[in-house]
């Protein structure tokens, strides 16, 4: 049984998570992405870096086709800083990204990533979403440049941010790939795909992902499937 698990989370559900799942295909990989049900179908522009780029949302309409074979998770309503909202307001704003995000894509969202930067989470909010939603996981933005399983799933820190971290995205490839484990570990990377797109570092995406594909003890999966099981 292979106790490796490699995954992925990206947020927002921009277009860009087509490129992006496209090349997860191409290596035998699955991701998780995390979106916010009432932006969906919006248009716009954003800036990384003093670089503008394309941050339109899929439709919702193309959900369920857009994401097959990976993973939907929620992200909230509106993308709002949960730990400045009452209990009641948290409450909507995931339980409901939640259940509309279930209904589009055919089968029962039970994934989270905590939106906004810096701190975006709190005991306070943790123990509301555990309490009162669906949510089964729920993802900080906080890297731990680690590989070992914790045990508070609603509050999951990332090993590495794709963009922030990606100096050392490869080393930390090459430590997994050469790790031996009788424990469970997890490679977990988060991002944005957009960001693929501010710094022009598709290539060295596939790159990563070419060098990470193909091996007989790594699990390729969904967040749901490497956190739950």
């Amino acid at each position: 049984m292979k106790n490796k698990f490699l995954t992925f989370s990206f947020d927002d559900g921009v277009t860009q998570d087509i490129r992006f799942m496209k090349l997860l295909d191409k290596y035998g990989m699955k991701g998780t992405f995390n979106l916010n049900s009432e932006f969906l179908g919006h248009e716009g522009a954003w800036h990384v870096e003093g670089v503008p780029i394309n941050h339109t949302k899929s439709k919702p309409e193309d959900i369920r086709f857009l994401y097959e074979g990976h993973e939907v998770a929620a992200h909230t309503l509106t993308h709002p800083f949960l730990p400045d909202l009452s209990r009641e307001e948290i409450i909507r704003q995931v339980e409901e990204d939640r259940l509309k995000l279930s209904e589009l894509c055919g089968y029962e969202v039970v994934g989270f990533a905590y939106p906004n930067g810096g701190k975006n989470y709190s005991d306070f909010v943790s123990e509301t979403i555990k309490e009162s939603t669906g949510i089964k996981y729920a993802r900080t933005i906080i890297s731990t440049y680690s590989f070992d399983a914790q045990e508070n799933l609603y509050q999951f820190h990332p090993t590495a941010w794709n963009h922030g971290d990606a100096d050392k995205i490869f080393e930390l490839g090459k430590q997994f790939l050469e790790l031996k484990s009788d424990e469970k570990k997890i490679f977990y990377v988060w991002g944005h795909t957009y960001e693929f797109d501010a710094n022009d570092s598709w290539k060295r995406m596939e790159e990563f992902l070419e060098m990470m594909s193909g091996r007989d003890d790594i699990s390729y999966c969904t967040n749901k499937e490497a956190l739950l099981g």
